[in-house]
């Protein structure tokens, strides 16, 4: 069998430091297959070209697997892209060795045949890369021709990621998170979305008892880090996310995590088990502020659902933020005035706000700029493009959302100043999940408990 060296080239840390979930997947499928593998990540190494090499150097592969996870910080105000940080990585390693360099992860999946051909890596993996990377690395090895780009069949039942113990210290050091699957895939639609392209379009569930297994384990050999649950929703409209919440209850596991929730279909009771179960803060999807600019991204939520849900984790003191982008389609002058009196409704939260919505290939949002003429063909991976709506200038609405939002801890805008903010509470000694500092509750809590539905 092969040595394969794996390096996440991931250097965003905002809002804070992310796992590489993703590689230690892969890890676990290629070692599971029989290949030694070494997980290494460019934070990690303090984007240190000279540890870079030597880590090369030192375990001497027979392939290297680059993970790429972002094409851009999805900021249109302070943009960072990382198409040619990759490049830089793929050069680099050439310089090194001479053994195929493979491209995967979320972020090269949306382009795969333009990065390969802009960062010069020798092959690349679409999607899911666990049950594809096994099957290149057996016909490289066995020197059969292959396809420069290798787009994966959706794997068949997830195994555990394998968790590196450096990685998981450095992470947990840096963010106090390691991250988590309990299913993939996403059922719904929204115009920006590139979810359903990269995972399915419906839910791939893993069984609850071996996510629970996966928490048990992280607790037992890496000190009970706090874990963020990084399904594209986890609160399915099945209910089966209730499954992992009663699993964690019924093993008495005590852990602390977070997730992405959909705004929508869910109440208090809901909220009460989920926070007996140790989940401390969620970040819910919301993307727009009237009922207008939802249905025009194709949220299939009403914005009185957003408050509810809102409402409901007020009312179990339980931390939530809300992510909404300003400028997408449909947006005007009349919806950014009601999407603004709309935020005022949403009590003891944070909003995180966006001017415009970066466009992915794929997406139908990239399809509707196309159609009003805002965007060519052509697809720069230097440079995203972001959607702004024809109908509201840029300018004016980023200093409505300035002049709205100043003054207020809780709302967000423009993003630098999220970062200003973590800069000063890392320094105070915060780490991870920050935002829950910036919420205050004025009345006392009621207890609300759940009968279990499993």
């Amino acid at each position: 069998m092969s040595r394969v060296w794996l390096l996440s080239t991931n250097l965003a840390t905002e809002p804070y430091p992310v796992y590489p979930l993703g590689m230690a997947c892969v890890a676990s499928a290629l070692h599971a297959a029989g290949h030694e593998v070494e997980q290494c990540d460019l934070l990690a190494l303090g984007m240190d070209e000279t540890r870079l090499k030597e880590a090369l150097g030192a375990f001497a592969p027979d392939f290297v697997g680059l993970s790429m996870r972002n094409l851009d910080n999805c900021d249109s105000l302070t943009p960072t892209h990382y198409p040619e940080l990759v490049r830089r990585v793929v050069t680099l390693v050439k310089t090194c060795t001479q053994v195929p360099v493979i491209l995967g992860g979320a972020a090269f999946s949306l382009m795969p045949e333009e990065l390969l051909d802009f960062t010069g890596a020798d092959f690349g993996v679409v999607g899911e890369g666990e049950v594809q990377m096994v099957e290149l690395l057996a016909e490289l090895a066995a020197g059969r021709p292959v396809a420069r780009v290798r787009r994966a069949r959706e794997v068949a039942g997830m195994l555990s990621p394998r968790f590196d113990p450096e990685l998981v210290r450095f992470y947990v050091e840096r963010s106090g998170l390691v991250n988590l699957q309990t299913k993939r895939g996403c059922p719904f639609a929204c115009t920006y979305c590139s979810y359903p392209n990269l995972e399915g379009q419906r839910y791939r569930f893993r069984d609850p008892r071996e996510v629970v297994d996966d928490l048990e384990r992280l607790q037992r050999e890496h000190g009970s880090p706090k874990v963020f649950i990084t399904d594209s929703v986890f609160n399915d409209g099945e209910g089966r996310y209730l499954e992992v919440v009663e699993e964690i209850l019924r093993r008495e596991l005590r852990v602390s995590w977070s997730c992405y929730i959909r705004p929508q279909g869910i109440g208090r009771p809901e909220v009460a088990l989920m926070k007996r179960a140790g989940l401390f803060a969620a970040e819910l999807g919301t993307d727009a502020s009237t009922d207008l600019t939802l249905a025009a991204l194709n949220k299939g939520f009403t914005f009185d659902d957003v408050v509810g849900v809102n409402e409901a984790f007020v009312e179990e003191r339980l931390p939530c933020a809300h992510f909404v982008m300003f400028g997408g389609p449909g947006e005007t002058k009349a919806t950014l005035a009601e999407g603004l009196a709309n935020l005022e409704r949403l009590r003891h939260t944070v909003v995180f706000a966006y001017s415009g919505i970066c466009i992915f290939p794929g997406t139908a949002i990239r399809r509707r700029a196309q159609e009003e003429g805002l965007l060519g063909e052509d697809y720069d991976p230097h440079e995203p493009p972001f959607y702004q709506s024809p109908q509201l200038e840029a300018a004016s609405m980023n200093a409505l959302l300035e002049e709205a939002f100043r003054g207020k801890r809780d709302r967000i805008f423009p993003p630098e100043k999220s970062r200003q903010q973590m800069v000063v509470l890392q320094r105070m000694g915060y780490k991870g999940i920050l935002w829950p500092t910036l919420i205050r509750y004025d009345r006392p809590r009621k207890t609300v408990l759940m009968e279990s539905p499993c």
